[in-house]
């Protein structure tokens, strides 16, 4: 019994680790590079944060006509998963969810 206990503990430990390595985050540094090679101007926000399941980095940049472009970075992976145009309405739903989440 004892010996079945030591090897259980040892999988769930074991396989806990190697999840926790596979969840490494790129981090902020790599993320922004990753950002300005797909929209040009300067970023007005940077986050990590979870967005429909996912960690993401998701940065605002400005752009030289004023519009912002908001691009997400998977945070694990690298990948561009958005890329758009925000318009003034978006912005102003953005801003009222924000509001609503820390009320």
């Amino acid at each position: 019994m004892k010996t079945i206990i030591t090897v259980l503990t040892f999988v769930l430990i074991t396989s806990g680790a190697t999840f926790a390595q596979t969840t490494k985050y790129i981090g902020m540094k790599k993320a922004r590079a990753i950002a300005m090679s797909v929209a040009s101007g300067k970023i007005q926000s940077a986050e990590r944060e979870r967005e429909h399941g996912k960690m993401i980095y998701s940065f605002d940049i400005r752009l030289s006509d004023g519009r912002i472009n908001e691009v997400g970075v998977d945070a694990i992976t690298g990948k561009v998963i958005e890329n758009k145009i925000e318009t003034a309405a978006d912005e102003a739903a953005e801003k009222a969810a924000d509001t609503k989440k820390k009320n």
